[in-house]
Order: structure tokens, then sequence, then C-alpha cells
């Protein structure tokens, strides 16, 4: 896939070659613009699937997790962008809302295994997103845009309940 430009973007979108370089000021504010939308339909996948998943705790972070890896597997491209692209203004007012709500959700899916009276727990929190972030970028594979594991990994909810039982070990 050729790497985008702010040319191929105004041609894709029927625009003048220059509207977009007018309107987001350079190919970084265009990057950050699509990060933000990026993260707000990251945020709503890990919610939706969050909430599908039933009232259960452990359920719960499973499926925001599912809904973590649906988005990094359907849309490789806007994770690439979101989480690598280092054009993307990561203070900008337009994303740090959207990337703050995705985070809240993981902290406060997190919340339940916390520690009683916690309002965080950033060695879970950081342990869960962890283990979800990498276990999507393994998959991830440039050639093409066809993904490919280079690891046979377990099921993912295997791998959270043994971070969990490692956890309670302590």
């Amino acid at each position: 896939m050729p790497a985008l430009t702010l040319r191929r973007a105004a041609a894709r979108a029927g625009v003048s070659h220059a509207a977009p370089a007018h309107h987001f000021d350079g190919l970084p504010g265009l990057l950050t613009a699509i990060a933000a939308r990026a993260f707000q339909i990251f945020a709503d996948t890990m919610e939706a699937a969050s909430t599908a998943a039933g009232p259960d705790p452990f359920a719960r972070l499973v499926g925001l997790c599912d809904g973590y890896l649906a988005f990094a597997s359907q849309h490789h491209g806007l994770f690439h962008v979101m989480f690598v692209s280092p054009e993307v203004d990561r203070d900008d007012p337009a994303l740090t809302p959207h990337s703050a709500r995705a985070y809240l959700l993981l902290r406060a899916t997190c919340l339940p295994f916390a520690a009683p009276d916690a309002t965080e727990d950033a060695v879970l929190e950081t342990a869960v997103w962890s283990m979800v972030h990498g276990y999507a970028s393994l998959t991830f594979n440039t050639n093409q845009g066809k993904r490919r594991s280079y690891v046979l990994a377990p099921d993912f909810a295997a791998l959270l309940k043994e971070l969990f039982a490692a956890r309670r070990g302590q």
C-alpha cells in the first residue's frame, strides 16, 4: 500500500490538491484528524463489545479486549496511525479526549480487579493494555496488508485468565 500523501488524500476525496494542506495545515494535521476519529471508533468498538459481554466483570474485560483486537484486525491502517505514526500530534485538543476515553474504558473495566477502595490499579491496567496491544501487534504484517501470525498465540481470554491467576498467587 502506498504511503498517504496530501495529494492522494485530495484525489480520493475529490477535492483540489491544495485543499487538505489548507484545511489540515499539512500531512501531520491530516494524520492527527484521522487518529482522532480512529480513537473515537476504537473506543466505541471496545465499549460495545464490553457491554455485549454481560454483567460479569471478567467477561466485560474479555469483551473490551475482544473489541480492541477486532478494531486492530479490521482497521490495521488506522491502528498504525493511532499508535505508531510519528507525525500525529498526541497533544492535539481534538485527539486527546478520544484517546483518553479509550484508556479510561480500559481503566474502568479493570477496576473491579483492583484493591478494595482503589480508584485505579496502574500495574494491572498496564499489564492488560500491554498484553492486548502486544497480542494485536503480533499478527501485523505490512506485506500487502495481509495479516500473518508470527507466533501461535493461545486464545486471548486464556492469557487473561493466566494473568489473573498469577496475580492472585502473589
